[in-house]
């Protein structure tokens, strides 16, 4: 058994002189004060922690790159969006970069265009300081006259409405609109914009645009003299030469395409997620609308119907697209396809040697005969295997 609890006898009160009570309370003042503090400081902390981590609000402006090569519609595509009344665009602004910087090659060069397109998506057009003499007019930029401002308006019209307006209004007018997009074509590996893409100041995202190389190649064989100097700066001087220069410079073209697709959507950074689209340049003019409709949902912007009928216009002419770097009217479709009555068998079996794991890749199917070449029946377009239009959502 136990025993019962005894009855603790109780102590005589303490009694705490003045001093120690006043040495006490101030203890504990200063414990709650420190305490207050460490409390605010944890606050700060946490408040700086946020206000740099990746999870902030994105920046104001949308940040497009359509990501291209020579000769693959890009100049269209980029048409498409710099016709919207809410995009700043500007069409191939690392063109000076390789003009100033012509002794080297493509792919040091990246590194320069990337710092460049920055400043550009920065509205700091500073940066061309580098690149142009200090006194300028906005007809100083390369291909200015494809940027439209405000409203739908020709080439020929914005040539004599703009060409003297001084360089200053470039970035004053770029700060002015909710979208920027560029259109490149001297990328050749996405993992040099992958600084870009971390970049909290931006919210990019990419379009890569890819189209049939041996329509690709036709267009080429058209403007062998306009090219020359960017072929040189590809592949070199020496492999760009003879009758074997055309395809080294469209092997490393094929080879840049798989590249980044690859590190666009199949080994994908979280980073990337969503911000990442192929576009096949036939799939536009097969149905231009509805993937004028799903590049636009991809970069923020609404379709409004007065671009609608742009889009119907521009692909739906009776032109055969004559003019190289020119865009107008035109039927589309067999702008497209020309290369099928046009370019020799014996060219395209070449050219399907040297880009066949490009072809396979994105859904580009090879002839192998002069008469399924010509035979127009044949869909050349393979959609098996193909990511839908973004692959990253």
């Amino acid at each position: 058994t136990c025993a019962p609890p005894t009855t603790p006898r109780l102590a005589a009160p303490y009694k705490v002189p003045p001093q120690a009570r006043a040495w006490s309370s101030n203890k504990t003042i200063v414990k709650v004060v420190l305490a207050v503090q460490s409390v605010v400081f944890i606050c700060f902390l946490s408040h700086l922690h946020s206000s740099y981590s990746p999870q902030e609000e994105k920046p104001a402006q949308v940040h497009i790159l359509i990501l291209s090569s020579w000769r693959s519609g890009s100049s269209f595509t980029g048409q498409l969006f710099s016709q919207h009344p809410d995009v700043f665009y500007l069409m191939e602004p690392a063109w000076h970069v390789w003009r100033a910087m012509y002794q080297n090659r493509a792919k040091p060069l990246q590194m320069a265009a990337r710092d460049l397109i920055r400043s550009v998506f920065l509205c700091d057009m500073s940066v061309f300081d580098a690149y142009m003499s200090t006194q300028r007019n906005k007809s100083d930029l390369f291909q200015w006259e494809a940027s439209r401002r405000n409203h739908i308006i020709s080439k020929t019209a914005c040539k004599t409405l703009c060409s003297r307006y001084p360089f200053s209004k470039v970035e004053e007018a770029c700060k002015t609109y909710s979208h920027i997009i560029l259109k490149e074509v001297r990328f050749f590996d996405l993992t040099v914009l992958y600084p870009l893409l971390t970049d909290p100041s931006l919210n990019l995202k990419i379009i890569h645009l890819v189209r049939d190389p041996r329509a690709v190649f036709h267009s080429r064989e058209k403007t062998v003299a306009a090219l020359m100097h960017d072929s040189n700066i590809v592949v070199g001087p020496q492999k760009n030469q003879g009758e074997r220069g055309p395809y080294n410079v469209m092997q490393e073209i094929c080879k840049s395409h798989i590249r980044i697709y690859t590190e666009g959507s199949q080994a994908l950074p979280s980073f990337l997620k969503g911000r990442y689209m192929l576009v096949r340049y036939e799939d536009i003019v097969n149905d231009p609308l509805a993937k004028a409709a799903q590049m636009y949902k991809f970069a923020e912007l609404h379709l409004i119907p007065k671009l609608q009928v742009w889009v119907y216009n521009i692909t739906h002419g009776k032109g055969l697209g004559m003019q190289a770097f020119d865009i107008g009217s035109r039927d589309a479709v067999n702008v497209s396809q020309a290369w099928r009555k046009n370019l020799p068998f014996q060219k395209i079996a070449k050219l399907q040697n040297v880009c066949k794991d490009a072809m396979d890749l994105l859904g580009y199917r090879l002839v192998m005969s002069e008469e399924e070449q010509k035979d127009m029946a044949l869909n050349l377009l393979f959609t098996q295997g193909l990511p839908p239009g973004d692959p990253g959502s």
